[in-house]
């Protein structure tokens, strides 16, 4: 079972993979029909098909298989936070703002707490500050820019913590 399990999860980075070179209806058929290949219920094939949709511009359509993927427990840590930060993102983009940003500060309170290999604070913090400049929070969200940012700098650090914390701190 684990050998096909790898496999099939083969075929799906290599869909991925290819996918700047597919149009969409071509990619949304692909990963679909990968997707079919679970089991009902199976909350990996729900996280693909969430995927698949934002991928090709169906962002309304991708909101309940997001949700479906995080209900279960059976999502694969890998894929977690990559649903939570594609969820809040479509939620940004459908105007559900104040959701948006409770899932990304719930993420982060998380990452906070109990850190993983599959944690992604830079990324969720980016959402963030997306979100918070779509509610007209541009201050607050150019600190999270920021501290996103700093991670990556090599000099400089210091003085770009500095700064965000001051755009954060109320």
């Amino acid at each position: 079972m684990t050998e096909r399990k790898n496999d099939w999860e083969s075929r799906v980075a290599a869909c991925w993979a290819e996918a700047p070179e597919m149009d969409e209806e071509r990619l949304f058929a692909a990963i679909e029909a990968l997707a079919a290949e679970r089991p009902a219920g199976d909350p990996v094939a729900a996280y693909e098909r969430g995927s698949v949709r934002d991928s090709t511009g169906r962002t309304a359509e991708a909101e309940p298989f997001y949700r479906e993927a995080l209900a279960s427990e059976h999502l694969d840590a890998a894929r977690r936070p990559q649903a939570v930060i594609q969820l809040a993102s479509t939620l940004r983009i459908l105007g559900e703002l104040d959701e948006s940003e409770r899932l990304l500060r719930a993420e982060l309170e998380r990452i906070d707490v109990a850190p993983d290999e599959h944690a992604l604070p830079d990324q969720t913090r980016a959402f963030l500050a997306l979100t918070l400049v779509a509610k007209g929070e541009a201050s607050e969200g150019a600190g999270h820019a920021l501290l996103a940012l700093a991670r990556h700098v090599s000099r400089y650090r210091r003085s770009i913590v500095a700064n965000a914390e001051e755009l954060l701190s109320p």
